[in-house]
């Protein structure tokens, strides 16, 4: 492993365009569960999935029945309280990539915000932000505590309308079924074109299509793609990436960045 430490230490400090994806992996290390593992949400409440599969589809036959139901469910999230949820060690090995001026993007499939806790300032949420609403029109974007949306009930003036185009406003996180936001998912697609090094972080690589985004920086070439990860993903078998180092994001990450440091003193 200290062999592939140092490679990927050396391959990041020589790279000219480095972007990082991130999964559920790297959420986990901070106590977050995953929906699939023995543990998942899913896993232990099938129902749940059954509801979430129905989301979207609820919410675009009646937004403001959608809304009523959302904002009259427990406070706590299914993937536990995600306001109260710290970063950890992998999360600002990354802010520190950033810093160095090595890491260019980090485009993560996770909702829990972590990222921007953290600190990483060019950051994409492929999936959303359970912090944030988002107009489904123009992909505006507000804070949660943005809109006083209890006031707004209380008022009878659910689903709340987008300031800049009168469309509706949902919650940013995407649901089963409902299409990426145009605007990140065409900057992800770009930022994969552009990057001569790939750093994927604690995905599973089988949710489509942030799963294709890999496919689309080996299309093009000239680029090195090194996974972190727990477990061997498709990406490894396919040999899609180039390397595989096997553990903890929140392990490695930190220990690539001390190397990288080194290299550049």
């Amino acid at each position: 492993m200290e062999q592939l430490i140092t490679k990927a230490a050396w391959d990041l400090a020589n790279s000219l365009y480095a972007v990082a994806l991130t999964g559920a992996g790297i959420s986990t290390e901070s106590g977050i569960r995953d929906f699939r593992g023995p543990q998942g949400v899913w896993t232990l409440n099938p129902e749940a999935e059954r509801m979430a599969y129905r989301s979207y589809e609820r919410f675009l036959e009646d937004p403001r029945g959608w809304w009523e139901e959302m904002l009259n469910r427990p406070r706590v999230s299914l993937l536990g309280g995600l306001e109260e949820v710290k970063p950890n060690p992998g999360h600002y090995a990354l802010v520190e990539l950033e810093k160095l001026g090595i890491l260019k993007w980090v485009i993560t499939q996770n909702i829990d915000s972590l990222h921007e806790k953290a600190g990483t300032k060019k950051l994409l949420e492929y999936h959303g932000s359970f912090a944030k609403l988002r107009c489904v029109s123009c992909n505006l974007r507000l804070r949660r505590d943005e809109i006083d949306l209890t006031k707004l009930m209380q008022e009878n003036q659910l689903p709340p309308r987008c300031s800049k185009c009168g469309g509706i406003i949902k919650s940013d996180t995407v649901s089963f079924g409902e299409p990426i936001p145009s605007d990140v998912a065409q900057q992800s697609l770009e930022e994969a074109w552009k990057c001569d090094l790939l750093l994927i972080c604690g995905t599973s690589a089988v949710v489509y299509p942030f799963a294709n985004l890999p496919r689309v920086a080996k299309q093009k070439g000239m680029v090195t793609i090194i996974e972190v990860n727990a477990d061997i993903t498709p990406l490894t078998e396919e040999g899609v990436s180039d390397y595989l180092i096997q553990g903890k994001t929140g392990e490695i990450l930190p220990r690539i960045v001390e190397e990288v440091k080194r290299m550049k003193k």
